[in-house]
């Protein structure tokens, strides 16, 4: 076994502990392998252990790894996307993690119905009112999804966050009551069952919150290399 795949197993493990005290189903939540400056090597090593989804930061990064072919499982962009990316972003990803503006939401749209597709997105939340983190405050969420009601071609399946340093509990509680929330304007095009937080530090407490999706780096393939 590989040591990429023991830390897989090892986190497997802990996955299967924090979602049983937390009485939730064994699988309900996601392992996402963020795989920023991570060679297609190693990331075939994860993909071999069992990982449910692949996580690229840049856009460009990951067109040099993995071209026009999605990767199995199924590849997420969770970095932060300029508007006028957006039609490379829809063309290659499953899911596009980072949407906190109206106008890259529009851009999306218009992107995915020229390639009769629905993309799956979830809405960026800056929780902790952050000046060096993208994404809507929570309180502009529920307008963000109300001027796309009628958008046929963008299915907002949930919420994403990275919350401050300290504090991560009661963050990712904030976004679970928030999701709830903003469930009760009850539009068919935002299901709003995902919950994207908890990275390898909090992922446990992420879990015990309700997260569906967890993003583990360093974690998974060790710390980066220096640039």
């Amino acid at each position: 076994m590989t040591e990429i795949a023991q830390n897989i197993a090892h986190i497997r493990a802990k996955m299967a502990l924090a979602l049983s005290r937390a009485g939730r189903n064994p699988g309900a939540v996601r392992l996402m392998a963020v795989t920023k400056s991570v060679t297609t090597d190693k990331i075939a090593q994860a993909v071999l252990a069992g990982i449910d989804a692949i996580g690229e930061n840049y856009l460009q990064e990951a067109q040099n790894k993995f071209g026009t072919i999605s990767t199995a499982p199924a590849l997420h962009f969770i970095g932060h996307l300029q508007t006028n990316k957006a039609k490379h972003a829809v063309a290659m990803f499953d899911m596009i993690h980072s949407v906190g503006k109206i106008e890259l939401a529009r851009e999306i749209n218009k992107r995915a119905r020229s390639l009769g597709k629905v993309q799956d997105v979830l809405l960026e939340i800056n929780l902790g009112a952050e000046e060096s983190k993208q994404g809507l405050a929570p309180g502009e969420a529920g307008e963000l999804l109300s001027a796309m009601a009628d958008w046929e071609n963008v299915r907002v399946r949930g919420l994403m966050a990275i919350p401050p340093p300290d504090g991560s509990a009661k963050y990712f509680g904030r976004l679970r009551d928030l999701a709830c929330e903003l469930r009760l304007l009850n539009l068919s095009n935002a299901p709003l069952d995902e919950l994207s937080m908890g990275m390898s530090d909090d992922y446990e407490e992420a879990i015990a919150a309700g997260a569906t999706i967890i993003r583990i780096g360093r974690g998974i393939f060790g710390e980066r290399p220096p640039k």
